[in-house]
């Protein structure tokens, strides 16, 4: 079974793919935009699930 890490890396990379894609036109711009959103992805993934930890079920 997959993690819920990989996953959420997967498709944070395939979204902020995407995302860069269709919104900057020059190549380097689209690697950039790209690499800061997946990394605000996945950092603010990360840091809300820590945030939501000691919230009982």
């Amino acid at each position: 079974m997959a993690s819920h890490l990989l996953l959420l890396v997967v498709f944070s990379f395939f979204v902020s793919l995407v995302f860069a894609v269709l919104t900057k036109d020059d190549v380097r711009e689209q690697i950039r935009f790209g690499v800061l959103l997946f990394g605000g992805f996945v950092f603010s993934a990360v840091v809300l699930g820590w945030l939501m930890y000691p919230i009982p079920l």
